[in-house]
């Protein structure tokens, strides 16, 4: 893994989401979801669930570090999710309806993930992740093992 290189993605993708595009920094989102364990992708990738112009960037944002289904996805959500007015905060619950209604395996580890968060030292992401394990357990999956 080339560390330098994946800093520099971060970065461009960070400046691409400070765009005055909508489509640009919903796909900065989208895209920086993907190096959301790096400590320089959060504060862009929170500005971005959080966008205060357009809340498809929130949707999609959202739903790629929903996707990854893990703790570092799910703490930004979870973290803007704390923080989120209510239209945003419905944007996000789209975004967890849309990825976690499919497998339940996928809805069990992100309940799971955000009972451990909930127990945290970062009061944001513990009242985030309770609001979002709310969220989570509202959620009939579709598909369940035979």
């Amino acid at each position: 893994m080339d560390s330098e290189l994946r800093r520099a993605v971060v970065v461009t993708l960070g400046e691409l989401g400070r765009s005055d595009d909508w489509r640009d920094r919903a796909d900065a989102g989208h895209s920086l979801a993907g190096f959301a364990e790096m400590p320089e992708a959060v504060e862009p990738l929170l500005g971005l669930v959080l966008d205060s112009r357009d809340t498809f960037v929130t949707r999609r944002t959202a739903e790629g570090l929903l996707r990854r289904n893990d703790r570092a996805g799910l703490a930004i959500v979870a973290s803007a999710l704390a923080v989120a007015n209510d239209n945003h905060a419905d944007w996000i619950h789209t975004a967890v309806v849309d990825v976690f209604s499919f497998f339940s395996e996928d809805l069990h580890e992100a309940l799971r993930l955000c009972e451990e968060m909930s127990g945290g030292t970062d009061d944001r992401v513990v009242r985030g992740a309770r609001r979002l394990h709310e969220s989570l357990a509202e959620i009939d999956p579709a598909l369940r093992p035979s």
